[in-house]
């Protein structure tokens, strides 16, 4: 028992790592490091069953994380779930990579979705591998990332998808139900992509076009001082842009949508050089040539952020930064981030009706792989569902006929207060029809072609047309079973849970991992990114989860076997290319 106990400990140490940073490699089964960039990287193979891996052909080097795929070729969206913790701030990024992955030389356009919201409309490049990037709280324990088809014989497709937690204190100024949506993140005057070697929270800095026009300063103190709540890496400010003279200020691109959105901004600055007494170096913020703060001072070695929110702007908008008029030196900056603003995001499904069908997929493992929010956004519910319209919809009918169902019916479907049609036609369901589901008034109930259904209250006899009765078995199949005894404290002592616990606790403190990824095929960027993870952690997780898993499955068998209870019956336009731009 010791032992076991012993090993169970790790296998919840294993699982807890789901709620932290990932790299996920859509398309592979196998969890690597990059040879690249030592970034640790896990097959998806955990996180959906759907869809189809593809792996790139090319004679070209692929970044190997970008070397495969999954396509979708059915049902309106396919989702990734993803643990979390229900009101921490994460950032999502999802990548896409065509690659002529289908010999046809036609880079799809398809529709993005986070957690029942919608994101974007993902236009893939033929050569260049595009991004996008939210930044959000989530509101639920389950980040779901989706794609749905929108455009005939334009089947969607990811490469990739990374979740990493930030701190609750950064982008502080923007609304906690809404999200930002990344346009632009930049650093002025370095060479390479910084990210997380440098970047505790792994944001992808892409290093600025310089066409001559500015000036490239290096800061002559080596330690810069970070004290803000954003985080910006320290790398930001060994590197400036500045003006030549006074009179020239810097225009900053936005990279904003045509039409008029709500914008979020963070310009970071540092004085670069120790200044004498006859020197002074003052910046505003101009809005179409109109000054839009009051002047801010950077301070040598001692990073500065000027944030900008409460405006609305578009593609024609033009920032820039100039000279107060007391200033001596010209304008400088070393980075810049700009998001849009979201729509306040949604609560998604109703939370009872959202528990009922992961009730239901926990009964019928066909139903597992369909993932994301049942209802949201419309119309991209799941495929075998109705809801009803608004902020936070309703179930009203489930279609499951057709569906291999084997086992009895749930009792709980009859307590889904909005459902009024039920179709389990075509099925192999046995046993009485729930007394919830035949007294219920409301309900439409089709059972058609279910032979070895019973109808409840008279003697078992078939169920051949639309019918309804009571009761209900568990059965094997496509019903998951479970004889796992309700209360395990007969068999495991108080102070056994206690050191579980403790011993999860103790992983859960040290959870974050150091991970990264650098595109491949990446156009103008020069450079590389390193990472500041162990190169093993992908490989030795993957090696604790599979034994983990088998020993619990021991575990349980071995308390099955102590155990005499009976069966309990069942009743669930942003685009970022990794290239230097403007």
């Amino acid at each position: 028992m010791a032992t076991y106990l012993l090993i169970l400990i790790i296998a919840a140490s294993a699982f807890s790592t789901l709620n932290a940073d990932v790299s996920i490699d859509c398309g592979s089964s196998e969890s690597y490091s990059s040879d690249d960039y030592s970034i640790g990287w896990v097959g998806d193979d955990l996180y959906i069953q759907h869809g189809e891996s593809v792996e790139l052909q090319s004679s070209k080097p692929i970044y190997q994380p970008m070397a495969t795929l999954r396509v979708f070729t059915d049902r309106k969206k396919n989702c990734y779930n993803i643990d979390s913790e229900k009101g921490s701030k994460v950032l999502v990024r999802a990548y896409f990579f065509y690659g002529n992955y289908d010999g046809k030389s036609s880079p799809p356009k398809f529709d993005l979705h986070f957690d029942g919201n919608h994101w974007i409309t993902v236009e893939t490049s033929a050569d260049q591998l595009v991004y996008y990037e939210a930044i959000y709280v989530t509101k639920t324990d389950t980040i779901s990332v989706c794609v749905a088809q929108t455009f005939p014989n334009m089947f969607p497709f990811i490469s990739a998808i990374e979740v990493r937690d930030l701190d609750s204190k950064m982008y502080g100024y923007s609304d906690s139900n809404r999200a930002l949506m990344l346009r632009r993140r930049v650093a002025y005057g370095t060479k390479a992509i910084v990210r997380s070697t440098d970047d505790f929270y792994d944001r992808i800095w892409v290093p600025a076009v310089n066409g001559d026009d500015f000036t490239v300063l290096t800061s002559d103190e080596t330690f810069i001082e970070v004290s803000l709540d954003d985080s910006p890496p320290r790398a930001l400010f060994q590197n400036a842009f500045a003006t030549d003279n006074t009179s020239t200020s810097i225009q900053l691109g936005t990279n904003l949508p045509t039409t008029k959105v709500p914008v979020y901004m963070n310009i970071y600055y540092s004085e670069a050089s120790v200044l004498d007494s006859t020197q002074k170096r003052s910046l505003q913020l101009l809005v179409d040539g109109k000054i839009y703060t009051k002047p801010f001072i950077p301070v040598y070695g001692t990073a500065g952020e000027f944030t900008l929110n409460n405006l609305t702007a578009n593609s024609d908008t033009i920032f820039s930064l100039a000279a107060s008029p007391d200033s001596t030196l010209p304008p400088l900056i070393n980075a810049l981030e700009v998001f849009t603003v979201s729509d306040e995001l949604t609560d998604g499904t109703n939370s009872d009706d959202v528990e009922g069908l992961a009730s239901l997929q926990d009964e019928f493992n066909v139903l597992k792989d369909w993932g994301g929010d049942p209802c949201l956004p419309s119309p991209y519910s799941w495929d075998w569902i109705n809801c009803t319209s608004g902020s936070t919809p309703r179930v009203t009918a489930l279609d499951l006929h057709n569906n291999s169902l084997i086992g009895s019916i749930p009792e709980f479907l009859g307590t889904l207060p909005n459902l009024k049609q039920l179709n389990l036609a075509g099925n192999d369901l046995s046993g009485t029809i729930p007394s919830s589901i035949s007294k219920n008034k409301k309900l439409k109930l089709t059972v058609t072609d279910n032979p070895n259904l019973c109808v409840s209250g008279k003697s078992c006899k078939t169920a051949s047309v639309d019918t309804s009765g009571s009761g209900g078995s568990s059965s094997s199949g496509g019903r998951k079973k479970s004889k796992l005894p309700v209360i395990l404290g007969t068999t495991i002592p108080i102070f056994v849970l206690v050191w579980v616990i403790g011993g999860v606790c103790a992983v859960l403190h040290h959870k974050r991992k150091s991970a990264a990824i650098a595109a491949g095929n990446v156009g103008q960027v020069g450079g590389a990114n390193k990472s500041s993870g162990n190169p093993q952690a992908a490989q030795m997780q993957m090696a604790a989860n599979n034994m983990a898993q088998n020993v619990v499955n021991d575990f349980i068998m071995n308390v099955h076997e102590q155990q005499s209870a009976p069966e309990p019956v069942y009743n669930d336009d942003q685009q970022n290319h990794l290239e230097e731009g403007n």
